[in-house]
């Protein structure tokens, strides 16, 4: 299984911080914001990665980043998005280097506490498909919602105003080969974008999209509130500790 990072895209909401910067090089807590969701699929056994950039500061991923040594990789792959196309458009951009088999994507400003390596192992004892990380949390509105039939999920929602549970969609999704022909057949959506909901929602269509509840604490930084709330967390609970005694965890995490 290959791992992608997403992280293009103008941060808008972080500006005037984003206005000589990418978002994904701003500071959580003592790291910068990128290291977690790569450490978060070394974590999970994955050694092959690409990181998505964007915007005028792309060079200062390879300064920052340069092969993924910092992480116990031989190697890190790039690729840039120009614009703000959308979730699903980034994820296109990677067919190149993904397209022979499964991919595990993560948004490059999620944050999570615990470690997606048990759900990586049962989608790739799935075979195909699709599988989602869901998080209850307390304003699901602001996210994409599932609605859910027991082990089911029947449809996502993009930001409700009456949500149908209480879990949110997190940025952790896990793909077959078939994504990049679903992300041809998107549509923009209003906002002129190509919606990752859609490309969940087609798996869904398709019966082939299971799920998996994430263990621990999960946010995402792309707004003040929520960066601020992503550096404290980790700061209490020590997460970064987690996250960056590298030796340990990259010697003991299974290759995937």
């Amino acid at each position: 299984m290959k791992g992608v990072v997403l992280a293009g895209g103008l941060g808008t909401r972080l500006r005037p911080l984003t206005s000589v910067t990418n978002k994904h090089l701003l500071p959580v807590y003592d790291q910068p914001m990128i290291y977690y969701p790569i450490q978060t699929l070394v974590n999970a056994g994955i050694r092959d990665i690409m990181v998505v950039t964007g915007g005028n500061s792309a060079g200062d991923f390879l300064r920052l980043l340069g092969n993924g040594k910092a992480f116990g990789l031989k190697h890190l792959n790039y690729t840039y998005q120009e614009g703000e196309g959308g979730i699903a458009e980034a994820l296109s951009l990677v067919e190149h280097f993904a397209a022979d088999g499964p991919v595990c994507v993560v948004l490059g400003d999620n944050i999570i506490e615990g470690n997606i390596s048990a759900a990586v192992a049962e989608y790739r004892a799935q075979g195909s498909g699709a599988k989602i990380m869901l998080k209850k949390v307390p304003d699901p509105q602001r996210f994409g919602v599932p609605k859910l039939d027991g082990n089911r999920v029947l449809c996502i929602e993009e930001k409700p105003a009456k949500p149908q549970s209480d879990y949110a969609v997190i940025g952790v999704y896990m793909y077959d080969e078939q994504v990049y022909d679903i992300i041809r057949s998107l549509k923009p959506s209003g906002r002129g974008e190509l919606e990752i909901t859609d490309v969940n929602n087609a798996y869904i269509t398709r019966n082939e999209m299971t799920w998996e509840e994430l263990e621990g604490w999960w946010t995402d930084a792309g707004t003040f509130e929520s960066l601020l709330r992503a550096s404290n967390l980790v700061a209490e609970t020590g997460a970064n500790k987690m996250y960056f005694e590298r030796e340990e965890v990259v010697a003991n995490a299974p290759r995937l």
